[in-house]
């Protein structure tokens, strides 16, 4: 069992305090938990198909309709009602609770595309007939994810940007001040679209770009704190010792910064889901048919006639900020020496 230092404590302590910030990390997690396995949950695919004795699972091979029974040879169909019935004739399929992909196109329409929401369909669909709730789904956790790697990556590299610029200071510090109030100035927005209609737009390309001006963002914090602990008693002490520097950076400095650091960094994973969904909605994030968030923000400004593309995809949206805003300030406070150590 892990023991936890008294101020580790404390912290904890504050951070369950903020009942408003504790219950939305739980809620948080569940919803990131239960759309982690999207594939699991909405899929035109059954998990598990049973036939004539044998098992077969779908979602993660692919199986040609002659393997049950079938006449043609490409990839079996497993929404087409005569495969369904090849299948039940010699046994059963399981399915997941939502019977469409994010790219699955329902062709069975009572009405043309977009449709209003029915019991096949819970949230409706898109302008192209493909279910709003598979595609909630895999969006909610790309955007999740788009944010996370983001925000790791870019909080790396501006923690070493802000200690290398706060601790050494003099000339690094001011040449590394001068490059960052010239790229902070850049039109970041008009730039990424640019280079998004340059190169091809994907996952990790995309993760590429905005990483280019999204560390910037943790550098002053982390600055400021290196430039305070330079000087400091047991900083002096640990170089007159002869202690390396990169000692007595990691080991010595940087946990004092990491305090400001992980007190910002929800604020600044919102701050990657609302750059990806911006992007996705202009049309310029990722490639054209993937779940996003910002792609059903676009949808419902398209289609004014179909009012629960624009309202799922704002609920959406203000959940996941407004849970991400709320971990932030809990988080916030749990760091704040004036409220761990009151009382």
């Amino acid at each position: 069992m892990i023991q936890l230092s008294s101020i580790a404590q404390r912290r904890l302590l504050q951070f369950r305090r903020n009942r408003r910030g504790y219950y939305s990390t739980w809620v948080f997690l569940v919803l990131f938990l239960f759309c982690s396995f999207a594939e699991l949950i909405a899929n035109d695919k059954p998990i598990m198909v049973d036939y004539n004795g044998s098992f077969y699972f779908p979602i993660v091979k692919s199986y040609p309709e002659t393997a049950f029974g079938g006449e043609f040879e490409t990839q079996a169909d497993y929404r087409d009602p005569v495969v369904k019935k090849l299948i039940d004739d010699k046994g059963w399929m399981l399915w997941p609770p939502v019977h469409y992909s994010y790219q699955t196109i329902n062709y069975n329409l009572d009405v043309p595309a977009p449709a209003p929401p029915t019991l096949e369909n819970l949230l409706g669909t898109d302008d192209q007939g493909r279910d709003v709730l598979a595609r909630l789904i895999y969006g909610f956790r790309i955007s999740i994810l788009f944010g996370l790697i983001l925000t790791i990556l870019g909080s790396i590299v501006g923690v070493m940007v802000g200690a290398a610029g706060g601790y050494f200071a003099g000339l690094f510090d001011l040449l590394s001040q001068r490059f960052m109030e010239i790229w902070s100035g850049m039109p970041v927005l008009f730039l990424l679209i640019i280079m998004s209609s340059i190169i091809t737009p994907g996952f990790f390309t995309l993760l590429g770009l905005t990483l280019l001006f999204s560390w910037m963002s943790l550098v002053d914090v982390v600055r400021a704190e290196f430039l305070k602990a330079r000087n400091l008693d047991y900083i002096r002490a640990a170089k007159a010792l002869g202690v390396s520097t990169p000692t007595i950076i990691f080991k010595h400095a940087l946990p004092n910064a990491m305090v400001a650091t992980i007190s910002m960094m929800p604020f600044v994973l919102t701050g990657s889901v609302t750059t990806l969904t911006g992007l996705d909605f202009l049309g310029f994030g990722l490639p054209p048919g993937s779940p996003s968030l910002g792609e059903l923000l676009s949808q419902g400004r398209n289609n004014l006639q179909a009012p629960w593309l624009g309202i799922t995809a704002f609920l959406s949206l203000a959940i996941i900020l407004s849970l991400l805003t709320f971990i932030g300030e809990a988080v916030r406070d749990a760091f704040d020496p004036r409220k761990i150590f009151k009382g």
